[in-house]
């Protein structure tokens, strides 16, 4: 082959590659287009400093959550769901010289696959390599000049790493350069509000400065790959990505005016600024709720966000999404959608609403499916997900939200650790007022002080437990346990294996739930089985090979998952 053809060819694959960029569409239409979207959370952003990680496995769910499944994002897709955002931890998955590990990487590219081969916007960041530390975790991107100029480099190499990855996906992959990066002193709000003076003017400037620098660094890195990522949107965060809501402290809307546009001459107007906001619903004196807010005045801090947003951001010439949001609070052990659950949706439905209409796309943040749900997967928050797709969709929306308390599982727990846990109950928080016990069937009695049961209540600081010592235990509800969070299998020895078969959660007027286990810490499950509440179909169902969903849709191939034939479930792996 001579030079000039050589020459030739790779021009023309150059073109071309231009050309496929240059179709991108710009950043404004990309936040229009990416409709309701929603955060995969605590899964690849999960991260433990104490720990060292020898399969991806372990790394990803390492917080709780179940290895995720094509089939989650499928149904994200299938209910009405427009995007994605997949958080990423990294540090330790790279070595010494900031080389990522190969498999981590791959597993990342699996993740972020699901969401684009399912025709969604995919984001995908740097997670908890910035943050908050606390206890062994000490975060390396810092909001200041003198971190950026002691980690610039690693930082650069790191996103040079995954944009040569993904340098060839289409429009619908977007990158976030980090998450909430926060000044040494961890400080929320604003910069330098956890000094003494909960404000230094010198700490402030650094921090400002040092975000501004990592975001023209990570735009300057990830458009000298080239390829897609030429014209590739991309996302800056402001400081914390703070909102700037609030009236409190006059520092409060800094993080929006000190954030910069990034220069990007090649690939102008495909940069996108994010914040989160995570108001408050109800009203508190001295650390103490005192009654819920009024629908108008949270409608009001809603409107002086999203204003906020298009004053200080907007005008610089880049739109905004709102990358992480929800309610702020938890009233003891009760969260919002516990407690004031309409009030929830009313503020939900709003600001949904409202930040379509000013052209800003919103990713709730984790819930809506949750712990064992996203294995099914199924929507163990149905009705929030229905308020957030309708209030974008309109009212005449009927999304398909599969509901988790239609399956139970039987599963093997293997517990690594003594006062290992299993939830057996990890819901919505209740009260012995209206409930009377939860069952647990095993196949078979534990050894004698192996495992028991541990209530997480609002009246035990430490907890209620009782040990089990038969293959099918009751443990009543007392009124003195007050309020119940959560319901634990613990492991009283190194090691214990059990085989759950069955949990059920009774009400005092006789109703039965289904409760599914799930991980949350030092335990594994094995050999889970899923079964449903769907106990036979339609007698006009003829006896043939036909095979139906759960939804009762014919399939003509399934895939993995469970699925009815002949009156009978049979799963597909």
């Amino acid at each position: 082959m001579s030079k000039k053809f050589l020459f030739l060819i790779c021009t023309l694959f150059v073109c071309g590659m231009q050309a496929m960029a240059k179709d991108f569409e710009n950043a404004t239409t990309a936040v229009k287009n990416m409709g309701v979207g929603w955060n995969l959370g605590n899964t690849l952003d999960a991260n433990d400093a104490t720990k060292t990680w020898t399969t991806t496995d372990q790394h990803e769910t390492c917080w709780g959550q179940p290895v995720t499944k094509p089939e989650l994002l499928k149904m994200m897709k299938e209910a009405g769901f427009g995007a994605i955002r997949v958080p990423v931890t990294w540090y330790q998955e790279m070595d010494a010289n900031g080389k990522v590990n190969e498999a981590w990487m791959k597993r990342v590219k699996e993740v972020v696959d699901y969401v684009i081969n399912n025709g969604m916007y995919c984001i995908l960041n740097v997670h908890h390599d910035t943050g908050a530390d606390g206890g062994s975790f000490k975060s390396w991107i810092k909001a200041s000049t003198d971190n950026y100029n002691s980690n610039k480099d690693k930082y650069e190499y790191l996103w040079k790493q995954i944009a040569e990855t993904f340098k060839n996906y289409d429009q619908h992959l977007l990158f976030e350069a980090y998450n909430e990066m926060l000044d040494p002193y961890n400080s929320w709000c604003f910069a330098s509000f956890a000094t003494s003076d909960k404000y230094d003017a010198q700490v402030a400037a650094s921090a400002y400065e040092g975000i501004n620098s990592y975001a023209q660094s990570f735009v300057n890195t990830v458009r000298g790959t080239g390829g897609n990522n030429a014209k590739r949107n991309l996302v800056v965060n402001t400081y914390g990505c703070c909102s700037g809501g609030g009236t409190w402290n006059s520092h409060l809307k800094d993080p929006l005016k000190e954030m910069k546009l990034p220069t990007d001459a090649a690939g102008e107007g495909h940069i996108i600024f994010q914040v989160h906001a995570y108001p408050s619903i109800v009203n508190t004196s001295n650390g103490k709720i005192t009654g819920n807010r009024t629908i108008d005045s949270i409608q009001s801090e809603i409107d002086d966000m999203i204003n906020a947003w298009k004053e200080h951001l907007v005008s610089k010439g880049a739109p905004v999404i709102l990358g992480e949001w929800g309610t702020s609070n938890v009233d003891g052990e009760v969260t919002d959608y516990d407690a004031r659950r309409d009030l929830m949706f009313q503020f939900c439905e709003y600001f949904v609403k409202q930040c379509k209409a000013n052209d800003i796309a919103t990713f709730y943040w984790m819930g809506l499916t949750d712990g064992m749900a996203r294995f099914f997967p199924a929507f163990s928050q149905p009705d929030l997900a229905k308020t957030l797709l309708q209030a974008y969709h309109g009212t005449d929306f009927n999304p398909v939200l599969p509901d988790a308390q239609k399956y139970s599982i039987s599963c093997t727990v293997d517990f690594t650790n003594q006062w290992g846990e299993l939830y057996l109950y990890n819901g919505s928080s209740f009260t012995s007022a209206d409930y009377s016990s939860i069952v647990l069937e095993l196949e078979e009695a534990p050894s004698s002080g192996s495992v028991q049961f541990k209530v997480y209540c609002s009246k035990y600081s430490n907890g209620y437990s009782r040990d089990i010592t038969a293959a099918e235990s009751t443990l009543p509800f007392a009124a003195t346990m007050g309020t119940i969070k959560s319901i634990t299998l613990q492991c009283k020895q190194n090691s214990a294996r059990v085989k759950v078969k069955s949990v059920k959660l009774k009400k005092k007027n006789g109703e039965v739930l289904l409760c599914n286990p799930s991980v949350a810490w030092n335990c594994t499950m094995s050999d889970i089985t899923v079964t449903t509440g769907i106990n036979s179909v339609k007698s006009d169902v003829p006896s043939d090979s036909r095979i139906y969903d759960l939804m009762g849709r014919q399939i003509s191939t399934p895939t993995k998952g469970i699925y009815i034939r002949n009156g009978k479930k049979y799963i597909v792996k």
